[in-house]
Formats: structure tokens, sequence, C-alpha cells
């Protein structure tokens, strides 16, 4: 953590550029935390609005889930264009609008249909993350690109953290209380930046705006036309289709197959969530220094994929904590697979990168609930051969292993 440190202080030091990226970090810190909040509680209130079990909120949970990645993958490729038409600036502000509004309904909720709604606004405002990473590509140079994005990483992982401890305490409370203070933090950060936020993109490096591009079918030309695009895409498409297992269903499946109760859900998402910030804000640099970009991306994949196994396998309580460590561990993956793709674009496209691989894992987002959901379903209900209750996470290991072959082929070359 102590490198973490360092490198705010560094930002404190840098002048406008420096100062840029620590109101990204904070930004995002904030954007996390009122995220972290959310997941601890939100299957509980789609069970509880539902009046089914187990069973049936994960089908509900992942159909929420399926319309959010919906949303995301129509609308990505044009907040992409936006950006490299107007700047990164408007973007990250209509997120936080966007996600203030999805939460305030969700608090307010007294049926089901209003989690969808607001689900189809959040997801259509789905950018902030994106439109981070191409304001850290504006303010870095190519060669520093992987210890930016893993500083994201670690903003991520620290508003995760401090989100879901707090949601964990407050849905002790009220089920209903972490959204009203997710919307709460949402909506000041969104007012903080309408008046504080710098633009990264200067106008002389801006790109005319065009609607052929800015569809999810002109956002996927960019990444399958390109050469040195195109195999890591494949590569991105599985790792992050694998990721989807985790989200979608671990909080039913310790709630189901451990008896876990919200408070100890939140503190595994909890710790989860700090080993991710330290992986990925002081192991990337770490491990890049050392043995290179392509060993650390291999060995963050072998990572997951031992890491999904542990899960998959794990007996009871103590047994699946060793899984989460290697997940964690596994994270490291992430923002070299984001540098990989940054550095073989100019300035002017970063937005438009950045809209077509949100919009990619916008296809996963669809899929993956739809997947994995339904296969934790047909295992709780005893219709998988063996009733095998981790089949989730033993799909996403070969989803992994997959990615990690195509990697191999795609850095070798």
């Amino acid at each position: 953590m102590s490198r973490l440190g360092e490198t705010l202080s560094e930002m404190k030091q840098a002048g406008p550029k420096g100062g840029a990226k620590l109101f990204i970090f904070v930004t995002i810190v904030l954007d996390m935390c009122a995220v972290g909040m959310a997941i601890p509680v939100m299957p509980r209130l789609v069970q509880a609005l539902s009046g089914g079990g187990a069973a049936r909120a994960a089908e509900l949970f992942g159909l929420l889930n399926m319309l959010w990645a919906a949303m995301q993958f129509l609308t990505s490729p044009l907040q992409g264009a936006i950006s490299d038409r107007f700047g990164r600036r408007p973007v990250i502000l209509m997120s936080n609008f966007g996600l203030g509004a999805d939460y305030t309904l969700t608090a307010l909720a007294p049926h089901l249909s209003w989690l969808f709604i607001g689900r189809i606004l959040s997801g259509s405002a789905a950018g902030g993350i994106p439109a981070a990473l191409a304001y850290l590509a504006d303010t870095t140079p190519p060669e520093k690109r992987a210890a930016s994005f893993g500083f994201l990483g670690a903003a991520t992982g620290l508003g995760i953290t401090a989100g879901m401890a707090f949601g964990g305490l407050a849905g002790s409370l009220n089920p209903r209380l972490p959204f009203w203070i997710a919307a709460c933090l949402c909506l000041l950060n969104a007012v903080y930046g309408l008046f504080v936020l710098p633009e990264s993109l200067p106008k002389t490096h801006r790109t005319p705006f065009r609607w052929r591009q800015a569809n999810p079918v002109g956002a996927f030309r960019l990444l399958r036309t390109n050469p040195g695009l195109r195999g890591m895409a494949v590569v991105a498409f599985l790792v992050s289709l694998a990721s989807q297992a985790l989200p979608n269903i671990v909080v039913l499946y310790v709630g189901y197959r451990y008896h876990w109760d919200i408070w100890a859900i939140s503190e595994m998402l909890t710790g989860w969530a700090i080993c991710s910030m330290a992986a990925q804000g002081v192991l990337v640099s770490y491990a890049v220094n050392k043995l290179g970009e392509r060993p650390t991306l291999m060995l963050g994949l072998v990572l997951s994929i031992a890491g999904f196994l542990a899960i998959a396998l794990a007996r009871n309580g103590p047994q699946f904590w060793w899984g989460v460590l290697l997940m964690a561990g596994g994270s490291i993956s992430t923002p070299l697979i984001n540098a990989f793709f940054s550095r073989r674009l100019g300035s002017a496209e970063q937005g438009r990168l950045q809209g077509a691989t949100n919009s990619l894992n916008g296809v996963t987002g669809m899929l993956g609930p739809a997947l994995f959901t339904q296969v934790f379903s047909m295992a709780v209900r005893g219709e998988t051969q063996y009733g095998l209750v981790g089949a989730p996470f033993f799909l996403a290991a070969g989803l992994m292993i997959l990615a990690m072959g195509m990697a191999f082929r795609e850095v070798r070359s």
C-alpha cells in the first residue's frame, strides 16, 4: 500500500496533469463506493420484492443485470464518440447523474418494475469508467499506462471496499438505506465534478462525430478490422464473460451453500475488494517491473483459473476464502489488457476504443447473467448431474483457460 500512497503523493506535486489524475481517482472511489454499497443488499431486495426463493431471485437478478448490460452495449459506442468529439468531462458527469437516478429509484421501489427502470437509466449512463480510462490515456505516456490503469483498478477496489463495508452495516439496519446513501454519493460527486473536473482532451485532438461509429456495429468494426486489436479482443471477451460469474451469483451462492448472512457476505466482498485493490495498485507495477507485461498477464490469468476452481471445490467458508484471494490476485490481468488496447491507437480514438471495449463488456454482461444464474439455478434445483452447486465456477474456469491459450498466442506474436 505504500507504493499507492507514493503514487498519490506524486500526483499532488505534478501540477495540473497530476491534479487531474488525482481528481479521477477521487471520482472513481466515490462512484465505486456507491456501487459497493448496493452489492450486499441488491439480491436480497430482489428476493424480497419477488417473494420467491433463491432460485427465483437468481433468475430475476440475472434479468436485471442483463438489461443493464444491454443498455451499456447500445449506448457505450455513442458515449465513446461523444467523448472523442466533446471531451471526457461530459461523459463522466453524465455517468454520475445516471447512477444517482438509478439508486434513488431503487431506494423508493415498491415493486420490481422500478428496479428495471433504474437499470435502464444506469446502463444508459455507464460511461464513467471507460471515460476515465480514456482520461488516463490522454494524460499518460504509452509505456506507463499499465501502471496507470492498475491505479484506476486500485481506486475501484478502494471505493468498493468502503462501500461494501458501509453497505453491509447500513443494510443490516434497513435494506433500502444503502441505496439512499449511494444516490447521495453519486449526485454529490456529479455536482462536485461540474465545478472542478478539468477536460483532458485538447480541442486540437478531437475528431468529428460520426453516427456510423457511434453504434455497436461500428464500434466492433474497430476491433475486428484492426489486426493489432482483433486477437486480444477475443481474450478480453472471454475474461469479461468468465468474470461475470462472481458478481452475479456469489451473494446467493454463499448464502445458499454456507448460510452466510448479509454481514458475513459484506465481510467477504470487502476482503475481496481490498485484495484486488492491493493487487492492481501495487502488484501490477511491481510485477511488470520485475517480470515484464507479458508474463504478468499470463500470471494473472493462471491465478484467476486457480481461484475459480478453488471456489467451485470449496466445502466450507475458509476454503472459499482461498479462492477469493486467488481471484483477487488474478485481477492484475485487467489493466494489462487495457494497456495493450490503449497503446495501439492514438489519443483522438481513445474514446471510441473505450466505447468499443465497454460495448464488448455489455455483450458479456448480457450473456453472463443469463448463463451463470441459470446454471446456478439448475444446480440448486438438482437438475444438473450429481447436483454440482459449484458448476458456474467450473464453467468460468474453463472460459479463463480458453482466454489464457488465446493470450499466449497473442503476446508471443
